[in-house]
């Protein structure tokens, strides 16, 4: 068995695993890589296997977030025609997620030709889309549901069960059990892990007492984050000075998990009174979709979530909901100069509607902007939560003056103390543990955690490109 490790390698985004055993080759998740200026090349060359992609027999993937499913349609542009397993929920938002990413896509190639054309330059040097909003929609049909618990077989030697993991709707971690010659073999997945006592999604399934292989995320490996009393403490605090200072409040979140935790955060802030009623903007049609999605799992929610449901369609008028459509509509909250709360799309801050907010509220000192996820480096959220005085936005240069709050506890990703809690679950440590999905230096520190708090002993980073056999 082999396995190769094709993207979150000493990094957080692209997560790609492949693995070879005897006649069968499948890959764990095929995402798109995020952030920086080397992220376009590294998605133009992530599928160049060495081989042909229709040699692959099938993907299981994790959860929707574009850095785990992100170049499924590009998989399927370049010849796969293989099942695409994944739970039913995943599905549902992939639906939604695979499409919009491609319409990013093509409405930057279209900005910056636009760009070129009204600078006198000719079309050479602009990057066509990875793939369009039509091959998005063609990859679909390839998507196969799972349900959690449910024994998979997609290969004669090869057994899945998915699991839940607590990081976003639909999300799972993966029991993989490969036979053959030998005895049979146990690989887990972590995909992403939730974070345990959190609203809205049930906690992560525990572990399995066994595995020969585990391949465990540490987007946070070397943090804790903060209790949700502080971070309770942190937003009001936020909304008081702002709604002093007579400015808005914007809010980055992706529009799959985050936007549907704050939705609940302010809602039950409210209920509480700790935030007095609220309007607020959620100007992502991608997160009006997913946030319907949501609702039509109430069976993946936890119960305090389905009460203050319950509780927000009683009180409608504490909490007032728009979530924004049409595009005239988003450019006319910019007009709102004091009280609006605008959450948008993308998390991160590199692609959609939130560029405009920032653009319009960013330069404005009575505003604030509220950073509630991961950054990765090379972003624009990441330059803000660095305290970048000037930022770019549509190749225009804008002054950071609005104050910026970072709240780390609301993250859908576990913590160190809650990954390692997860790993506590195994009765004995796997035969091999290789530490995926986080920068380098939180990748490092979570595997010296392991080492040290566990004791297990065969832990390992490996290198973007790797392949290791087993």
């Amino acid at each position: 068995m082999r396995l190769g490790f094709l993207g979150a390698a000493g990094e957080v985004t692209g997560s790609c695993t492949l693995v070879e055993t005897g006649d069968t080759r499948f890959l764990v998740d095929c995402g798109m890589f995020q952030g920086g200026a080397e992220a376009r090349s590294k998605n133009l060359h992530a599928l160049n296997f060495g081989f042909d992609v229709r040699k692959i027999d099938f993907v299981l993937l994790t959860h929707a977030h574009i850095d785990h499913s992100g170049l499924l349609p590009r998989l399927a542009m370049l010849g796969y025609k293989g099942p695409i397993y994944t739970t039913p929920a995943t599905i549902d938002l992939l639906e939604v997620l695979l499409p919009d990413s491609a319409h990013i896509q093509e409405k930057e190639a279209e900005w910056q030709l636009r760009h070129r054309h009204r600078r006198g330059k000719d079309e050479r040097g602009v990057p066509a889309p990875l793939y369009t909003v039509a091959q998005a929609l063609a990859s679909l049909s390839l998507l196969r549901p799972v349900a959690y618990g449910e024994i998979l077989q997609p290969a004669a030697t090869v057994k899945v069960c998915f699991h839940d993991a607590g990081h976003i709707l639909g999300s799972s971690w993966l029991e993989v059990t490969v036979s053959g010659e030998g005895r049979p073999r146990k690989l887990v997945f972590s995909g992403d892990l939730g974070m345990p006592q959190r609203p809205v999604l049930s906690d992560p399934e525990k572990v399995i007492a066994q595995a020969d292989v585990l391949l465990i995320e540490s987007t946070y490996g070397d943090r804790l984050h903060r209790g949700l009393s502080e971070t309770e403490d942190e937003i009001v605090d936020a909304f008081g000075r702002t709604w002093a200072t007579h400015g808005n409040l914007v809010i980055p979140a992706f529009a799959v998990g985050r936007t549907q935790e704050i939705i609940y955060m302010l809602a039950d802030l409210v209920r509480r009174q700790r935030l007095s009623p609220l309007k607020v903007y959620v100007d992502s049609p991608m997160a009006n979709a997913a946030t319907q999605i949501t609702l039509a799992h109430p069976e993946l929610l936890d119960p305090e979530t389905r009460e203050l449901i319950a509780w927000m369609k009683k009180h409608p008028e504490k909490m007032k909901l728009e979530f924004v459509a049409d595009v005239e509509r988003s450019k006319a909250i910019n007009e709102i100069r004091s009280g609006a709360v605008i959450i948008s799309a993308s998390g991160m801050c590199e692609a959609g509607r939130i560029k405009y907010h920032l653009r319009e509220n960013l330069p404005r000192s009575e505003c604030s902007i509220l950073i509630a996820g991961f950054q990765a480096a090379g972003t624009l959220g990441r330059r803000l939560v660095d305290k970048a005085r000037l930022v770019n936005i549509f190749s225009q240069p804008v002054p950071v003056r609005a104050r910026i709050y970072t709240v780390g506890g609301l993250s859908a990703h576990a913590d160190q103390a809650a990954l390692l809690n997860w790993l506590r679950g195994f009765h004995q440590p796997p035969g091999r543990t290789f530490v995926v999905h986080g920068e380098a230096g939180a990748s490092a520190n979570f595997a010296q955690a392991i080492e040290a708090q566990l004791g297990w002993s065969d832990v390992r980073l490996p290198a973007p490109g790797e392949s290791v056999t087993l």
